[in-house]
């Protein structure tokens, strides 16, 4: 297992948002826009396979977790999981994972579940 270093990501600075940072990562839907119709495609895959990776395996066990205890989890990710297929809500998760760490990393503050909801 390859270790992850803070020099992939950097202080998170060279990107304008969360959404950039979760695009860099390959987390977003593709845009294939055309004529005034938006139409999002597949997730991009660019950027570090790795990070990526890890951020849609960790939100797997998660979804995994909540499915056999929902009274442990927060009601979005029950709802979320209600709604979408289990794929779909995983990626989704990881994206707005990566948005959190942007944020942490961006603030250099430390992470507050409350904020964050």
């Amino acid at each position: 297992m390859r270790p992850v270093h803070i020099a992939s990501i950097g202080g998170g600075h060279q990107l304008r948002n969360g959404r950039e940072f979760a695009a860099w990562l390959g987390l977003t839907p593709a845009n294939k826009s055309s004529g005034g119709k938006e139409k999002l495609g597949r997730i991009t895959k660019m950027g570090d396979q790795y990070l990526r990776s890890l951020l849609v395996a960790s939100m797997t066990s998660l979804a995994r977790q909540t499915r056999s205890h929902p009274e442990r989890t927060r009601k979005w990710l029950t709802s979320l999981l209600e709604r979408k297929p289990a794929r779909v809500a995983t990626v989704a998760m990881a994206n707005k994972t990566a948005r959190i760490v942007w944020a942490v990393l961006t603030r250099n503050e430390h992470y507050s579940a409350r904020a964050a909801v």
